[in-house]
Parts: C-alpha cells; structure tokens; sequence
C-alpha cells in the first residue's frame, strides 16, 4: 500500500514539473486553469505585468486546491500565484494554505469586498444566468419565479447539479430580495427547490453539457453560465437570456505559503487586479471585471459593457455569491442536496 507521505512526493514532483522552467529572482509561475480562459489571461494579463514590471511568467495549469494544498504541505511550493474558485479560496485559508496579501503593493479598491481576503482577492466575475430557447419559447422568462412557473411558462427545463447557486435562485424565486438572500435560509431553499424538482428533465455537471442542452434545444429554460451561453450563441444556439437575478461567482488568486517568490507575486496580482489590466480581459473571454474602475476606462466600448455580466447596469440586479458562507456549510449542504436529487 502507498504511503500517504510516497503520494505528497509523487504529487509534488509532478507540480514541479508541471512549473516549468526554473525560478529566478526576476520570474513568476503562475497557475491556473488552461484552456481559452488561460489563454486570455496571458494575453490581458501575463504578458502586459511581465513586460511592465520587466520579469517572466511562467505558466503551469493546475486543476483545484487538492494539488495547492499537496504543494503547501509536502513543503515543496512551485508556485507563486494560484487562480482559484472564490469557494476554495475561502477554504484554502481557513487552512491556513496561502500568504498575507499586501495591501500597500494591491490596490484594492473598486472591487467588492466580498473578494478582497487578508489572503485572497477576487480576479474575475462568471454569471448563472437564465436563459431560454428562442425558437420554442414564444413568452420568456423573466425571474426565476418565472422559471418556477410551470403553467404559465411552460417547457423543459436543466438547472446544474449543484447546491451552490441553485439554492440562491430557489430563495430568489420564493421572493426573498437580493439582499436579503444570506444567510441562506436553508429549509426555505430546500423546500423551494422540492417545488421544482420533478421538472428539471437534466441536472447538468459541466459547462459543455449545458451549452450542448440549449444548442441542440433539448431544453427550453436553463440556468446556464453566461460565457458557456455566449459560446453556444456564436456557434448558432438560438437563445435568450437575461442578467435578472442573475448569480455572480468569482475566481480568485492567492499565493500559496511557502511560494518561492512572494514578494514579486504580490507586485504582478497588484498589475492583475489593476482597472487597466482587468478592461482587457473582456476583450478575449466573456468574463467579467471584477474591479468596476475597469469600467471608467476608455478601454471597452458602450455596446461591449452592455454584454459584460459584471458592467455597472449588470451588476446591480445580480447576487454575488458568499463564498465564505459556502467554504464554512458547503460539504454538509452537498450531502443532503445530493440525497434530494437522487431521490
């Protein structure tokens, strides 16, 4: 039987790897998700902080705060910077797995305290959004009391196949207003969503089987993320939606403890998290800033801002998802959500 120390050894020699290239005093690695949304990152981000501050970045791809926590443990720390869920930033330090941030070097304002930690900031915004097949919805959707109407909205419908969020629009939809809706009534939402239960024809798991649903019309009503929706639409989905109620999750970045570079980390989440830097993402992926001074710029037109799920005329009718809340009462919320799913 493998040792639990063998697997930290093993975990931490493939991170090291996964580091690429060797650290120097004037170099980052920086880890995150790969795919389109680390492309755009290097092109909005990486690459402007790297020539700016005159330094390399070098990028590993990582995929949760499993292989953070290793890294951190095992005492053989890769990485410089993490892009994490808000979530699993919220328990990463409550396990003490990240640095201070420091805010002298971070300029912080114009974020939403919600993501603005003694170790973690927010880096980017994503939206639960509801949206409709326009082909065979004739009256739309308009609140997810709406979505809960099967008589007068009916159709088909997907929600994923998570607690977090679902239980946001439950209460939502059972009127609790938007700032009212933490701390989560627990039973409430569970109730709630008893109400809904036996409609939804797909609990979907992933972000490409919610863009699949609305693309080939196996649904007619979804809670769907807004990039994973915007994709669909510029591959021929014909679909509706709307930023009412909509959910606001967050990614976040940190530096794990231990990082080999710490000092030239805080500088480049500082260039990171900047109205500048954070204006450009948009322009390469359908996420949204989450510092709303991004907004004042003149870097991204009026009809774009329109389209961005974080803009100042968005943001104001959505919920932005307590990540502490969810770090603190998720693993017991998930065993009862999956018991009434299953059921």
């Amino acid at each position: 039987m493998i040792s639990y120390r063998m697997t930290l050894m093993a975990a931490a020699a493939a991170t090291a790897l996964a580091a690429g290239p060797a650290q120097s005093a004037d170099s980052i690695t920086v880890a995150s998700w790969g795919g389109a949304y680390q492309d755009a990152q290097r092109k909005a981000l990486f690459d402007p902080t790297a020539k700016e501050l005159g330094v390399t970045i070098n990028e590993a791809t990582l995929s949760g705060l499993a292989e953070v926590r290793v890294q951190v443990r095992s005492g053989a720390v890769t990485w410089d910077v993490v892009d994490l869920g808000a979530t699993e930033c919220a328990i990463g330090a409550k396990e003490g797995l990240f640095e201070p941030l420091d805010y002298s070097v971070i300029e912080a304002e114009g974020i939403d305290k919600a993501l603005v930690h003694d170790d973690w900031i927010g880096i980017i915004y994503y939206s639960t959004i509801l949206a409709w097949n326009t082909d065979t919805v004739e009256n739309p959707p308009k609140s997810w009391a709406d979505f809960w109407d099967t008589e007068k909205f009916a159709g088909l419908r997907s929600l994923r196949g998570q607690p977090q969020v679902q239980l946001e629009i439950a209460l939502m939809a059972d009127g609790v207003p938007i700032d009212e809706v933490y701390p989560l009534d627990v039973e409430r939402a569970f109730k709630k969503m008893e109400e809904i239960k036996g409609d939804i024809t797909t609990w979907w798991t992933s972000g490409a089987q919610s863009a699949q649903l609305i693309k080939d019309g196996e649904v007619d009503m979804i809670g769907i993320w807004n990039g994973r929706l915007s994709a669909a639409m510029g591959d021929g989905a014909k679909a509706g939606y709307t930023y009412n109620q909509g959910a606001l999750n967050a990614d976040c970045l940190a530096i794990p403890k231990g990082a080999p570079n710490k000092e030239l980390a805080q500088k480049a989440i500082a260039h990171f998290v900047s109205a500048k830097q954070q204006a450009m993402l948009p322009k390469y992926i359908n996420y949204g800033p989450v510092n709303q001074k991004a907004f004042e710029l003149d870097v991204l037109t009026e009809e774009e801002k329109k389209a961005i799920n974080s803009s100042p005329e968005n943001i104001k009718n959505q919920l932005v998802i307590d990540a502490e809340w969810w770090g603190e009462n998720g693993a017991e919320i998930l065993e009862r959500w999956d018991a009434m799913i299953q059921q």
